[in-house]
């Protein structure tokens, strides 16, 4: 990546981390189950928030030239130790005017250096009360707001950031003949390209707990992105004249609904009391995959709309169809019940109990990890409880008292997922094509003991 390259990737991500930090500090996007906030400690959410100040600090350190960054810093120490306080006035005074794009940085540095320390010291009490977080948020969106070369939301669109990055959506947009169907569509497509700006600073594979507090920060800005988004389709559904346009976008906000619910009241709800950062980091994994697939989904549902030869794996490399993603879901629920179906039958073989009970939770992990996505809303919550519990069972249990119980709860289980894999095989695009079991199979034994014979 050039230099050039480089610096405009720091900008951009400096633009959402700003945009996420305003938006944190309306308690109505947070994905917490308190809602009387004045009684909650929210010292958990200012950590996040700390680590989101370090970072911007990060990439502010890396675009100020190293001369320009130690002027500073002497000057810093001459306004404390040597100026009068009238020429102190007047260095304040000339950074305050950003009368120059330089200042302007350097007056958003010296605010988040002054946040840094105020946070820091805030923390070591381990209690932030509601006032403390909203009062302290307001220091810093005033900081934001008044900065006039990096406050985000000066321009509802923005030309620096906000474009349709992509040829053949443009190509696409270009060929629509009717003017306000091509006003429409374009600023549907700013706003799920703009998803996809945001979702692209994002390290879901980190478990650093700074990617992972700024990667969350980022979710919350999505939560209230996609609610303005789903004002705006409201808002364009009741005025059009368009039936085949109307029912995409009412598609669109209702795929959008749905996969906000399962993000923000399941994957992130009180997400930062969880105990470990593998746990965080899986859930933000699966927020990220989930926005990130419908985003591209309602892109192409949309273009398709306009040029119907159009195919996902052209505008995106890496697209996967509904198609691929419904027989993925089927195949994996039927080797995770088969798992289960050959651990009841072999439960009173004390020694493959053992070996079978590690084999289904290692394909639990590989399950939780790339098939919870895929699920739908409905019916996450009771894999989720299952997964929870099953998971935390110590294999000691299983030669106890508790065996029985445990047995029974895989019984029940087991119940649950046939029933779910036959909805699933009911669906349309699966109507016609039948489960490969042979391919089912040969995963069923990568995760079964060498031994085992099926």
């Amino acid at each position: 990546m050039t230099a050039k390259k480089q610096k405009k990737e720091f900008f951009s991500e400096l633009d959402v981390l700003l945009r996420a930090l305003d938006r944190f500090f309306n308690p109505d996007n947070l994905p917490i189950s308190e809602s009387r906030y004045t009684g909650r400690n929210f010292y958990n959410e200012m950590l996040a928030v700390r680590d989101v100040i370090l970072r911007i600090l990060s990439i502010l350190e890396n675009v100020i030239p190293e001369n320009k960054k130690n002027a500073f810093w002497f000057q810093k120490f001459a306004e404390q130790k040597f100026l009068t306080d009238r020429k102190r006035d007047r260095f304040r005074e000339n950074l305050y005017q950003q009368d120059s794009p330089e200042k302007s940085v350097f007056f958003l540095y010296d605010s988040f250096i002054n946040l840094k320390v105020l946070i820091h010291d805030l923390l070591v009490s381990e209690k932030i009360s509601y006032n403390a977080y909203r009062n302290f948020g307001e220091l810093i969106v005033r900081e934001i707001r008044e900065n006039k070369l990096f406050d985000p939301f000066r321009k509802d669109i923005d030309p620096e950031y906000d474009s349709i990055d992509n040829r053949d959506i443009s190509a696409v947009v270009r060929s629509i003949k009717d003017r306000n169907s091509r006003r429409i569509a374009s600023g549907i497509f700013l706003y799920l390209f703009r998803f996809l700006r945001y979702l692209s600073h994002m390290e879901v594979t980190s478990h650093l707990s700074v990617s992972l507090n700024c990667s969350y920060l980022i979710l919350v800005l999505l939560r209230s992105e996609t609610r303005e988004l789903k004002g705006y389709l409201d808002e364009i559904i009741s005025a059009s004249r368009s039936k085949s346009l109307s029912n995409v976008l009412e598609s669109i906000s209702f795929q959008f609904s749905m996969e906000i619910k399962r993000v923000y009241e399941q994957e992130l709800w009180d997400i930062l009391t969880l105990g470990t950062s593998s746990q965080i980091r899986g859930r933000i994994e699966n927020s990220y995959g989930i926005l990130f697939n419908t985003t591209e989904q309602c892109i192409v549902q949309l273009a398709r709309h306009f040029s119907t030869g159009l195919e996902g794996e052209k505008i995106f490399p890496s697209f996967e169809t509904k198609l691929e993603q419904s027989l993925k879901l089927r195949e994996d629920i039927f080797v995770l019940y088969r798992l289960f179906r050959i651990f009841e039958e072999n439960f009173e073989d004390q020694e493959r109990r053992a070996t079978l009970f590690a084999s289904i939770r290692g394909y639990m992990l590989y399950f939780e990890s790339f098939t919870f996505r895929l699920l739908r809303y409905e019916d996450y919550e009771d894999f989720a409880r299952f997964f929870d519990g099953f998971l935390d069972i110590a294999p000691d249990y299983l030669y106890d008292d508790k065996a029985d119980k445990i047995l029974q709860k895989c019984n029940r289980f087991s119940i649950f997922l046939k029933t779910t894999l036959n909805l699933v095989s009911q669906r349309s695009e699966l109507v016609k094509r039948p489960l490969d079991k042979a391919r089912a199979e040969e995963t069923l034994r990568q995760f079964l003991p060498e031994d085992f014979e099926i």
